[in-house]
């Protein structure tokens, strides 16, 4: 079992599905409705608890009720949050899905619900001893290198998670992290261009990869992703495990199982399909919480492996 840090936005998650949106000043029934802990550092911190290894989080909630409703569910989860500060009011994620898998996000987060230097360095010790430490890029930049400055410092494996706008984190990220995961938008930013297709992402994976990160995935639009590493590449079609309901937390699954799996000690082409997995098995429901563990990933990856 390894111990990951994540790094990342927690929040309170409300999904709503309905069967259409209704047009300016109509109404709708909501057919479902969930309130639970979310956002992507949450997800990805409950997909890795899933697949058997250990899991704190890095992040900020609010000192209101909603903070202490995703805390206490955390800790329900088995995730640590002994490194998560209290301020202001918590994260809203709204998301809105429609019968015909049509999804709406709305998100209300305030600037006091980001991580500060400050608070990534009274989380040093944990994130030190960790085995991997995913890092949402979505955090502001002095947080992102704060990040980067301890893990090189304890040689811990950085897994990235999206693109930073800023030049100079990016240049920091590429030398200081270990795995890589964007897509086509923030692969834009890493690079300067949206790669377009297949073949444009396997050349972008590979040219990001030979810029730093031991491990690059990259998203293929709604095709494929594509995941390249020194030696090898591997492009995987999107894969079926039911009907598609809701595409949130798809990428946030991809990363929890791409981690798992290099953290048990697979090779990056299983690890990739893990990733794949992972993504599939969340969005045939509503919501970003990952529903999953490690028999359906490893088996769903070994079927695809085995078909294409």
């Amino acid at each position: 079992m390894g111990r990951v840090a994540v790094v990342g936005q927690v929040g309170r998650d409300l999904v709503l599905t309905v069967d259409a949106l209704p047009d300016g000043g109509g109404a709708a029934d909501v057919r479902g409705r969930r309130e639970l802990l979310g956002g992507k550092g949450a997800n990805q911190a409950v997909g890795c608890r899933l697949l058997g290894h250990e899991a704190a989080l890095v992040a900020v909630v609010g000192d209101d009720p909603a903070g202490a409703m995703v805390l206490d569910e955390a800790r329900s989860d088995g995730i640590a949050v002994d490194a998560v500060a209290r301020r202001g009011t918590t994260a809203l994620l709204v998301d809105l899905v429609e019968a015909d898998g049509t999804r709406r996000l709305l998100e209300h987060v305030p600037g006091e619900a980001l991580l500060t230097p400050d608070d990534v360095r009274a989380a040093g010790e944990m994130l030190a001893r960790a085995d991997a430490v995913l890092l949402q890029l979505q955090q502001p930049g002095d947080a992102v290198l704060e990040v980067l400055r301890i893990a090189r410092a304890a040689g811990v494996r950085v897994v990235a998670d999206g693109a930073p706008e800023d030049d100079g984190v990016r240049d920091a990220l590429l030398g200081g992290a270990h795995v890589l995961r964007a897509d086509a938008a923030e692969a834009a930013l890493l690079l300067g261009d949206e790669p377009s297709g297949v073949d444009a992402t396997l050349e972008a994976a590979r040219e990001l990869q030979g810029r730093g990160p031991a491990v690059v995935a990259l998203a293929a639009g709604t095709e494929a992703n594509v995941v390249a590493w020194d030696g090898g590449y591997v492009v995987m079609p999107l894969l079926d495990a039911g009907p598609a309901v809701d595409p949130t937390g798809g990428g946030d699954a991809f990363v929890a199982g791409l981690s798992a799996a290099l953290l048990r000690g697979e090779p990056a082409e299983v690890a990739a399909w893990w990733g794949s997995a992972a993504a599939a098995l969340t969005v045939t429901h509503a919501g970003g919480r990952p529903d999953y563990d490690t028999g359906s990933v490893e088996a769903l990856a070994a079927r695809a492996r085995a078909t294409h």
